[in-house]
Formats: structure tokens, sequence, C-alpha cells
């Protein structure tokens, strides 16, 4: 039995308000569901075998393309790996393609060596893009052994960097680190990880720096960076003042040129 006591306190769903007015374009959308629509275009199937290796070690049978091919039918299907091997072969019969399909151990073992690659599609011309940090905390054997036992261990964390779009809050480019490197050391990973212009980089004080304008110069030197600079800083020592110092609250409002 529910403790009624507390009821009132709950988050109730409200009733759905909406009302099926035409029943067979609402069945006709649910059958919809449930069909399977698959196909592979000649620019994935010609990369599906790994290319002839140069160096030293064993020649890989499937590139990253099959694999990464793999995992997404194993995330949209909810399918262990063994299952997916199957699900990936019988759909490639079913569409009369004659690839390989790379059983679960190589599929387990190589999906801890790819690297995430975020294919997003951004607007035309330069973007506005919004960098921000998160700290994650990392749960494992430590946490239990001080939780059963009452052993003080040592904390484990992570910290996750995002750069954002600022027109679509698309995330653009990531990288995950830990906590004891610096939040401006990401700024050159993440716009390496960016395509095309940028108009504009936005960051908090955790990113404040000369080598992160310089960073964003080299990537492109029309952008500007709008980093709110801490109290504490100072003006640098050039006799022109640079972009982080018109940031600065130390120049005078007269001597402080608009940014193009």
């Amino acid at each position: 039995m529910p403790n009624k006591h507390n009821d009132a306190r709950r988050h109730h769903i409200p009733e759905m308000k909406f009302r099926v007015t035409n029943w067979s374009i609402y069945e006709a959308g649910l059958r919809r569901r449930g069909s399977l629509t698959l196909w592979v275009n000649d620019e994935a199937i010609a990369p599906w075998r790994a290319p002839p290796r140069k160096t030293p070690g064993g020649q890989a049978h499937y590139s990253k393309t099959a694999i990464e091919t793999a995992l997404m039918v194993r995330l949209v299907f909810h399918q262990p790996r063994r299952q997916t091997e199957g699900l990936l072969g019988s759909l490639l019969d079913l569409i009369a393609v004659d690839l390989p399909v790379p059983d679960y151990t190589t599929i387990s073992r190589r999906a801890a060596c790819l690297t995430p690659v975020l294919r997003t599609a951004l607007p035309d011309g330069p973007v506005t893009l919004v960098i921000d940090g998160t700290g994650l905390k990392v749960y494992g054997a430590g946490e239990w052994r001080r939780d059963k036992h009452g052993v003080r261990g040592r904390r484990t964390g992570r910290k996750l960097h995002l750069a954002l779009d600022a027109s679509t809050g698309t995330i653009v480019a990531a990288t995950l680190t830990t906590s004891g490197e610096g939040d401006a050391g990401q700024v050159c990973p993440l716009l390496e990880q960016t395509e095309g212009p940028i108009d504009t980089v936005m960051a908090d004080g955790a990113y404040d720096g000369e080598p992160t304008y310089q960073t964003v110069a080299e990537r492109d030197p029309a952008a500007a960076v709008v980093i709110p600079p801490p109290s504490t800083a100072v003006l640098g020592l050039g006799a022109d003042p640079t972009q982080r110092d018109r940031h600065s609250s130390f120049l005078p409002t007269s001597e402080v040129a608009p940014l193009v």
C-alpha cells in the first residue's frame, strides 16, 4: 500500500487533454512506428574493410565505419553484442549487401579504442560557440568500501568540457579530463573538433587567460572572445590594449575600443 500521508506533496502527472479525432490517421501513425527502413550507401560500403596496415602489427579486418555501424545498431535496438552480430548480419542479407559482419568480441575490443565523433549539422556561416565545463563523480569499488566498511579513500572525478552552438544549442565538441587539468587548456582541443568559421567564443572566467585568446586567434583571427576576467586580473604589458584588456574594468570608458 502506498503511503497516503505524502500524497499532497507528490508530483501528480496531469491527465492528457489531447483527444483523438481522426482514428484512421492515428492508427496509421502507430503502424509506421514499427516499420523498419535500412539502406547502406556506397560511401559506407567502400571503407567497410580496413585499409592495409603499413606499420608493424596485425592487420585489422574491419574499419572504424564497420564497428561504429554495429554499435549504432546495438544502441538503436537495445541488443547485447551477440544479438547485435546476428541482427546486423540478417539486415545485410535482407538488403543483399555482401559485407562481412564483425563478431561480438571484435565489437567489444574495438569499441574501447574508438574516439567519439560528433557529427553535427551546423548552420551556414560563422557560429557562436559557448564553452563550459562540469564535474563528474566516478563511482566504483572505492565508494562501496567507504559505505560498507567506513574506509576513507581518495575521491575520483572527471570534468566534462562542452562547446555548444549558441543559436541551435547543438553540442559540437566535447573533451573529458581529470580534475587536475586546467579549463583553459581544453579550448584548443574543443576548437580542433569544430568545423567551419567561428564568429564568437564565449566562456566563463575559468577559461580566462592570454593563451585562450591566442588559441582562438590562431584558429580564426577575426573571431571575438567574450570571457569575463576575474577581479584580480591586470592589464597586459604591451603598449596597446589587447582584447582581454578591453574586457577588464581597469580601462576608462573612453579608452575601451569597440570589438569588431
